[in-house]
Formats: structure tokens, C-alpha cells, sequence
């Protein structure tokens, strides 16, 4: 029985042993095998990423330029939502632009309007940022509207016309000179009778103005100009008021023939006009103009008396040039109007580049719209087109030399 017992613990601990070698075995086959799956994981890993560098993708980043949402990099998605924006400004001002007269007397339409070459500069951001994020739809809409800019702006940018020799030495000399075909003028919008006199009969001795075209005057102002000597270089005068409050007016170095208080007949306030007689016989008829502006509550009047002027185009008997604050650029379609086809805007035709008059007396707002303007007849040429700020007004003086061919 002791001899039985021994056998059988003997059997029983070479089985344990035997177990204990196959767990060991079974353990560190599977430990390789573990080993081996990692190591074949890792380098398929590592092929993945050389394919996807040799492909030019820069893997996943932890930086903006490279963090997708959506599958798409968030930097495009910012830069495609500011093009769109940009595009969707510049559009809109293409449109108001080319609305029709009674649709951009609408609220605030006016304004919009008057800002138009500025949006050039958002069709430029919306092209660009459309290239960068790849919306190339944006980019394609943005373009058009550049172009459509560029078209509008171009004609200040190159003259369709330009003076004489002969003219240009004439208004360089020391004092005006009221015998030859050829003038300096000057319009501008005194603001209520509140720009400085004396600076404005400076302005016209330096100038050598020969017609002078002023709006919003007051009776105070006009004795204050008297006062200033205005009469010295500009003695012959016509100034007119629909309220009698404020009023427009001409003066001239030579007499102002047929004087009117009101050549345009208009409803807005009275723009009197005068002839002025040339060499070899050859007259001009001057209009100081100043219509309603576009404010809240006067659109449709302000639309009304640009129609007004506009029906200058169908007199006859005299060539003209109207001078004066119309509170409209030629982006606006009643100003279009009154142009036709018989008048030009002297800024445009000159092309010395945009000629912006108001606001003047802003501290932080530069002047960024061109509400004055020098309107010319056929066989009148213009040049040296520039403009001058004068304290205590809203507009800047506009001034203009003007050659007068034969018809």
C-alpha cells in the first residue's frame, strides 16, 4: 500500500509538470503571435502614412490651417464664408446700381448708390478669398461684379478729350483772362451760408475763377462776401431763393446777359442762370443747380427735380453748363438721366481720376462720393479738374477749366 501511494503521487507530479510545460509553450506562442500582429499593425500603419504623404496630404494637425470639420479644412470654410460675404456686398451695390429711378429712390438705396466705386474694393476681397478657399463660384460672381466696376469707373481714369495748349497757357497767366474760348469756373455748396468768405474769394483770385456758381446761400453771406471783395474779380452777380431763406446764385467776371432766377422752372429751389459771352462770339449759358437731397421723407422729391433738370437736354437755343450741387454721382440713374446723350460730366470727361466733394466736415469720414458736379454741352471741353476743401462747409469746392469750341 506505501509502495501504491508513492506511485501514484509520483504520477501526479509529472502530470502537474507536464501541464505547467504546455501553459508555458501555449503562453509564449501566443505572446508571439500578439508580438508579431502589433509588428505587421505598425508597419501597415506605416505604410499608410508614406502613402498618404507621397499623396501630399499633411495628416491629421493639432493647428487651425489643418482641422477639419466635415472633411474640410476649417481655414477654407472661414476664408469661403468671408468671400461669400464680400461677393454678396459687392453684388448688391451692382444691382442698386442699375435699378431704375423710381426703384433707387427707395429708403436708403440713394446712399448705397453713392458709394458704389468703393464696393470695387469688396468685389476684389470676395475674388480673392473665393481663390484661396476654393469656391470657385464665389470667386467666378465676384469677378463679374469687378468688371462691371471697372467698366463703370474707367471713363475717370481716361480722358475722353483734352485741352489745347493754347488753353492751358491762357489760365496759367496772372490775372483771368475774359477775352479767349476758354474759363476757369468753380461750383460749390456753402452750406448754409456758413464756409468762409474770404477763403472762397481767395480761392477764385488763385484760381483766376471767371464763373463762380455757389449754393445755399443766405443774404448775410452774400454781404459778407461783398465785404470780402468778391467784387473785384467777380463783379457781376444773380442770386435767387424759392423761401428766402436759402438761395443760389451766378457771379462773373463779364456780365451775365438774360439773367433769370430760375432757368430750370424747378419745384426743388430757384437755379438761376446767366450767358456768357466768349471770343468770337461764341456764348455759354450758366445754371448754378442745387437739388433735394435724398433724406428720409424727400426721395421721391429728390428724383423729381434731377427729372426737372433732366429736361434741360430738350432746350435748344443756348449751349450749356450746369454747375452746382445735384446730390447724385453719376452711379445714380436720374443723374444718367440728366446727362443723356447730350451732356458730359466734366470729371469724367477730363479722366484725372475720381473727384470726390462730400462729406467735408466729418472728423473720421474722408469725402467719398462726388455730388458736385461741372455738366458740360456738346463742343465744350474740360480739364484740370480738382477739388479744394474750404472751412466751414459740408462740400469741397469743385473747379474745372473749360474750353469752348466752336459748335
Amino acid at each position: 500500500m506505501g509502495r501504491s501511494s508513492r506511485s501514484s503521487s509520483s504520477r501526479s507530479s509529472s502530470q502537474v509538470r507536464t501541464t505547467h510545460g504546455e501553459s508555458a509553450a501555449i503562453g509564449s506562442a501566443r505572446h508571439e503571435l500578439l508580438r508579431r500582429a502589433a509588428t505587421d499593425e505598425t508597419g501597415e500603419a506605416r505604410s499608410r502614412r508614406r502613402s498618404a504623404a507621397s499623396a501630399g496630404d499633411p495628416g491629421p494637425s493639432r493647428g487651425l490651417e489643418y482641422s477639419r470639420v466635415g472633411g474640410e479644412p476649417r481655414r477654407h470654410r472661414l476664408l469661403g464664408a468671408l468671400a461669400g460675404l464680400a461677393t454678396l456686398l459687392a453684388v448688391v451695390s451692382v444691382v442698386a446700381r442699375e435699378l431704375p429711378a423710381d426703384l433707387q429712390s427707395l429708403p436708403y438705396v440713394p446712399v448705397l448708390v453713392s458709394a458704389t466705386p468703393w464696393f470695387a474694393l469688396a468685389a476684389l476681397a470676395g475674388l480673392i478669398l473665393g481663390l484661396l478657399s476654393r469656391r470657385w463660384m464665389v470667386a467666378l460672381l465676384a469677378l463679374c461684379c469687378l468688371v462691371a466696376q471697372a467698366w463703370w469707373q474707367r471713363p475717370f481714369l481716361q480722358a475722353s478729350a483734352t485741352l489745347s495748349s493754347t488753353t492751358t497757357q491762357a489760365v496759367a497767366s496772372a490775372d483771368a483772362k475774359t477775352d479767349d474760348d476758354a474759363a476757369r469756373v468753380m461750383t460749390f455748396n456753402v452750406y448754409k451760408g456758413r464756409a468762409d468768405v474770404q477763403q472762397i474769394v481767395d480761392l477764385v483770385r488763385d484760381q483766376r475763377v471767371e464763373v463762380l456758381a455757389l449754393q445755399e446761400t443766405t443774404d448775410s453771406f452774400v454781404e459778407a462776401l461783398d465785404r470780402a471783395g468778391i467784387g473785384d474779380y467777380l463783379p457781376y452777380s444773380k442770386v435767387s431763393s424759392s423761401d428766402g431763406v436759402y438761395g443760389n446764385g451766378l457771379w462773373s467776371a463779364t456780365p451775365l446777359k438774360s439773367p433769370s432766377d430760375d432757368d430750370v422752372d424747378s419745384s426743388s429751389s430757384f437755379m438761376p442762370g446767366g450767358t456768357v459771352e466768349f471770343a468770337n462770339g461764341r456764348s455759354i449759358r450758366f445754371v448754378s443747380v442745387h437739388t433735394t437731397s435724398p433724406k428720409s421723407g424727400y426721395r421721391t422729391q429728390w428724383r423729381t427735380s434731377l427729372e426737372e433738370v433732366a429736361r434741360m437736354r430738350s432746350k435748344t437755343s443756348a449751349r450749356y453748363v450746369l454747375m452746382g450741387d445735384f446730390n447724385s454721382t453719376v452711379d445714380h440713374t436720374p443723374f444718367r438721366d440728366v446727362l443723356g446723350d447730350r451732356f458730359t460730366d466734366a470729371a469724367q470727361q477730363a479722366g484725372e481720376g475720381l473727384k470726390f466733394t462730400w462729406p467735408a466736415n466729418r472728423r473720421w469720414i474722408p469725402a467719398f462720393c462726388g455730388i458736385d458736379h461741372v455738366v458740360m454741352d456738346k463742343g465744350i471741353v474740360a480739364g484740370q479738374v480738382e477739388t479744394v476743401k474750404v472751412t466751414g462747409s459740408d462740400h469741397r469746392a469743385l473747379l474745372a477749366t473749360l474750353q469752348i469750341d466752336a459748335e
